[in-house]
């Protein structure tokens, strides 16, 4: 893998792995949202537009994409982002790498996420055993074509999986909805694992940036949704919306006319949609100037909501329910 590397390598065989029943467990499975949890209310004058902008894409058969981050899934809003696919009203869920990691967890052994500053100290973080077996999935998705996210989803939806029901990655191989995890090498607790193939990794990551870019080429009338993520997730929509947009142009079409909401806790001024100077250090946010200003400059809308996860998402959905009309 690296051979002819004129610097020492980090010998992974003195690594020793321990079992995740030796890990103490931040996200156990019963704190996943059940659909009709009680949750309090979100209320911004802006949701019920970009409600109404989700719903009418839609109903015009446009792609509703949700971009996150794993802080999603620990909160415990996996259940939601399933049943959101379900009913239709997400169709590409994009990801970082770590989502794949507390998807798997949660699905294998029921919790999930641990204490940095706990197993850090002793050189253990990220060093478990069973969460190795992504890699099997990601060998076999490799040699199959596909992408990190569908194989992931495979090996769990048809794996001994006990907790499956809460595997977002699970239900979107089920559903056929595209899943897709967009890695970055040494990000994710399993790159440390002595059998990681960075060759599979790196492959099976990028057909999912293909797969991501290709949704994004029938943005035009569609919603970019980005929950919590940054870093990966502007960095990745604003490449693939650069190759969408280099076609399209020489097709004779636009991708300018869709919506884009940034779901964060970041306290950002009430004219976002507003380029920010150089000298603010909130130009290095990309949320802010990358998907709430550059990208919908010539004719896109954008929205920023601040709030958890765990209230943002469940009164989404249920704003949907009622403004598609479905039943509950």
């Amino acid at each position: 893998m690296a051979q002819g590397s004129p610097y020492p390598l980090f010998d992974r065989s003195r690594l020793r792995l321990k079992p995740l029943a030796e890990r103490v467990h931040d996200v156990p499975v019963n704190q996943v949202l059940a659909l009709d949890a009680d949750v309090p209310a979100f209320d911004d004058s802006d949701f019920p537009k970009l409600v109404a902008r989700i719903a009418v894409a839609r109903k015009n058969k446009r792609p509703v994409i949700l971009m996150m981050g794993a802080h999603v899934i620990k909160t415990g809003c996996s259940r939601v982002v399933i049943d959101m696919m379900e009913r239709g009203y997400i169709t590409h869920l994009a990801m970082n790498g770590a989502c794949t990691i507390h998807d798997f967890e949660m699905a294998l052994v029921g919790a999930t996420s641990e204490s940095v500053a706990r197993y850090i100290q002793e050189g253990q973080f990220g060093l478990w055993r069973e969460t190795g077996q992504i890699h099997d999935a990601i060998q076999l998705g490799y040699a199959d074509g596909l992408g990190m996210g569908a194989a992931v989803g495979r090996a769990i939806e048809e794996g001994d999986f006990p907790h499956k029901d809460a595997s977002v990655f699970a239900a979107a191989w089920r559903l056929k909805i595209p899943a897709t995890v967009h890695v970055g090498i040494g990000y994710d607790i399993i790159h440390e694992h002595p059998q990681c193939d960075g060759a599979a990794h790196g492959e099976t990551s990028y057909t999912d940036f293909l797969i991501f870019a290709r949704t994004v080429e029938d943005l035009e009338g569609g919603v970019y949704l980005n929950f919590g993520t940054a870093v990966m997730g502007p960095e990745i929509y604003l490449k693939a919306l650069a190759m969408a947009r280099n076609v399209a142009h020489q097709e004779g079409r636009s991708i300018r006319h869709f919506t884009s909401a940034v779901f964060d806790l970041q306290d950002l001024p009430p004219d976002y949609r507003t380029a920010m100077p150089t000298i603010d250090a909130h130009y290095f946010y990309r949320p802010w100037k990358t998907i709430l200003v550059r990208t919908v400059a010539d004719g896109g809308e954008s929205f920023y909501f601040k709030g958890y996860h765990q209230i943002t998402l469940p009164n989404l959905r249920r704003r949907l329910i009622e403004a598609m009309g479905d039943p509950k």
